[in-house]
């Protein structure tokens, strides 16, 4: 039995067996950064009718806002401001997948009108904005009761979220690896 050749050529393969590990925890830290990205993405509007900055000469009976992906029914808000700061939208919001949708009454007034949502995604994030599309003709619709103050300017959607960023993972998985290789590299006390 060679036990001291066994235990030499144990020391030699150490450093082999720490980079192989270095690596493949690397490269799993790197596919989780990468992989976190599309799945942190929040909901975009990809169509709407009308659409952003249309000019149409007569109002829509419906106005619609489709996402990139399903929504949830509940919570869900879409108006219509009109340039008098009265409401045009009749109803409350449909939501079918992932289209929400709010009935529109004859409109009156030439000139920008907004559209106005608050959205909550399939993963929970809630999600705000406005579009705005232009009346070029006066309509025959009387106003709706005037919009309450904000209606067509929902507080700006946040990009920040309520869970941890990625980075703080990074960070913990670097001063793992760090710990890790410490703990393997450290030279023994000699007795």
């Amino acid at each position: 039995m060679n036990i001291p050749n066994t235990v030499a050529a144990r020391r030699r393969q150490t450093p082999l067996v720490l980079a192989r590990l270095a690596g493949l925890l690397g490269a799993v830290a790197a596919a989780l950064l990468f992989a976190a990205g599309p799945a942190a993405a929040h909901s975009v509007v990809i169509a709407s009718t009308p659409a952003p900055g249309e000019q149409i000469a007569q109002g829509p009976e419906r106005v619609s806002l489709t996402f990139n992906e399903a929504l949830q029914e509940s919570f869900a808000a879409l108006t219509v401001v009109g340039p008098d700061g009265n409401l045009w939208s009749k109803g409350d919001p449909l939501v079918e997948d992932a289209t929400v949708s709010v009935a529109v009454g004859d409109l009156g007034p030439a000139g920008e009108y907004t559209i106005a949502y608050r959205v909550t995604s399939a993963d929970g994030h809630p999600v705000t904005g406005t579009q705005v599309f232009t009346l070029t003709q006066d309509g025959p619709g009387a106003p709706g009761a005037a919009a309450a103050a904000g209606a067509a300017a929902p507080a700006a959607d946040s990009d920040e979220d309520s869970g941890p960023a990625v980075w703080v993972f990074v960070v913990v998985g670097v001063a793992v690896l760090a710990g890790v290789l410490w703990f393997v590299l450290r030279k023994p006390k000699k007795a």
